[in-house]
């Protein structure tokens, strides 16, 4: 063959080559709605991850009583498109499968309101069902493996505020880098879930700009750790973030996680500003109890409340700052207007918030300019009934513990009423939601270390819940 022919073959050949892969990429270009992206990574809508229940209880009409659960439904459900990757024979998912049999089965369990496991009581009062509360609880000690990334440098990875207002987010992150917490695995392969230990709060004190309002540093900082792990490792790319999750108490770590589309839309936030009205997903996503520890510890007033049939002579109480929209309703409508309901813009320095809280039969817990509140947590431990003033806030831990057992919600538009509600609570309906108060305190205590069942391992159950909704197959 002469020298001419081959450069001739030569040229026909690349051009053919080159052809093709115009062809290509024009082909996974108009296959993808979003343009390029998904032509090298699965697209948001090839994503499915059902939605299941937990429960045989049906779901609440009310947007916040949404929540992440089992059914009877569950099987048919999970035979449908929830596949979000093509591994097969998967052993971690089998063993999955018969978790959710095994919660299922508990479930079904009929005229069984109480139960008693290990000296521990879980009654029907408190919990939707105390059966498959248990089983799941049971089953995640013994199977739930985390996978805590390890990338990322102090302050911003692997630290977090440990007091004050923003104290459940940095106590989760350093109670998860513990290398003796049995959840936590070495082995990505073995785990269930995958946790990105970023802090939104030392994002917002070491990245943000005062008074700009300006977070698109802390935004471009998620988007730079999502892409340092999806290129180091395989595991976000498999299921586009579904089974990984942050956790924040923050009230702009909703808007920080925005810095990826998946992160927000797809995988697992837990976060305190769980706001229904504004993106948060409690099919997905978690609500994480603001807990505000001065110093980092329980108020040793409210360590060991009065006792139960002590006195308490005030109806309700409240003191706080005027802001968001729902404050300023309530102080107009109550400040220095009844003797019965105390309710100050700013407690005077002569009297004592922690007094206040254990003189009062309810305590007024209404947000501010978000959704959670202190106040919440704050009133569990001292026995005082909340009384949530709140629009979208999914309440924590709501999947399994039924808040009308041990608080009360009342309507915004509701509030000037608010006396005329309180009174009507018979002496033995005030008993029950005492007694439930009792009753829930430890999931809402953070214990170091941690403890069975206290808000540590609360958190993970709501995690390892969202995990059983989700189908790796």
């Amino acid at each position: 063959m002469m020298k001419s022919d081959k450069v001739s073959i030569s040229i026909v050949l690349s051009a053919v080559f080159v052809a093709s892969i115009v062809i290509v990429f024009i082909f996974g270009f108009l296959s993808d709605k979003n343009g390029i992206g998904s032509f090298y990574v699965n697209s948001e809508e090839e994503i499915k991850i059902p939605v299941v229940e937990l429960f045989s209880t049906p779901a609440r009409t009310h947007v916040s009583e949404a929540r992440a659960v089992l059914s009877s439904e569950f099987t048919s459900k999970f035979n449908s498109t929830a596949i979000v990757t093509t591994r097969k024979n998967n052993k971690l998912e089998q063993v999955l499968a018969s978790v959710r049999a095994a919660i299922r089965k508990a479930a079904s369990i009929k005229n069984q309101s109480v139960i008693y496991k290990n000296y521990d009581l879980f009654s029907g009062q408190i919990y939707r069902n105390p059966n498959s509360f248990y089983r799941s609880y049971v089953e995640m000690e013994r199977r739930f493996k985390v996978y805590v990334y390890e990338e990322g440098e102090l302050p911003l990875v692997h630290d977090g505020p440990c007091k004050n207002i923003y104290t459940s987010e940095g106590r989760f992150i350093h109670e998860m880098e513990k290398s003796n917490n049995k959840f936590r695995t070495r082995n990505p392969e073995a785990a269930h879930v995958y946790f990105m230990p970023f802090s939104v709060t030392w994002m917002v004190r070491y990245l943000y700009q005062p008074n700009t309002y300006n977070v698109t540093p802390l935004k471009e900082f998620v988007s730079d750790y999502v892409r340092i792990i999806s290129r180091k490792h395989s595991f976000w790319n498999k299921t586009q973030g579904a089974d990984h999750f942050m956790v924040s108490c923050h009230d702009w770590g909703p808007m920080t996680s925005q810095g990826n589309a998946f992160l927000y839309n797809t995988s697992i936030r837990v976060l305190c500003n769980a706001n229904s009205s504004e993106g948060f997903n409690p099919k997905k996503d978690v609500s994480l109890p603001e807990i505000h520890l001065y110093g980092g510890k329980v108020p040793s007033k409210l360590l060991h409340p009065p006792p139960f049939n002590s006195s308490r002579p005030l109806l309700a109480f409240f003191a706080g700052g005027v802001h968001g929209p729902i404050r300023p309703i309530l102080l107009q409508h109550w400040k220095n207007r009844d003797s019965d309901i105390r309710v100050y813009e700013y407690l005077p320095k002569d009297l004592d918030y922690y007094n206040f809280l254990l003189q009062s039969r309810f305590c007024l817990c209404p947000s501010g300019y978000e959704v959670a509140s202190p106040r919440i947590v704050e009133a569990i431990y001292a026995e005082c009934i909340p009384v949530i003033l709140s629009d979208h806030y999914v309440l924590p831990f709501s999947d399994v513990l039924r808040w009308e057992a041990f608080s009360i919600q009342v309507e915004v538009s509701k509030i000037p009423r608010l006396k005329e509600i309180l009174m009507a609570v018979s002496e033995d309906e005030y008993r029950r939601l005492k007694e439930g108060l009792r009753a829930v305190r430890r999931h809402f205590v953070l214990n170091k270390p941690a403890k069975r069942f206290d808000v540590f391992h609360m958190i993970l159950h709501s995690v390892w819940l969202r995990r059983l909704n989700l189908r790796v197959g």
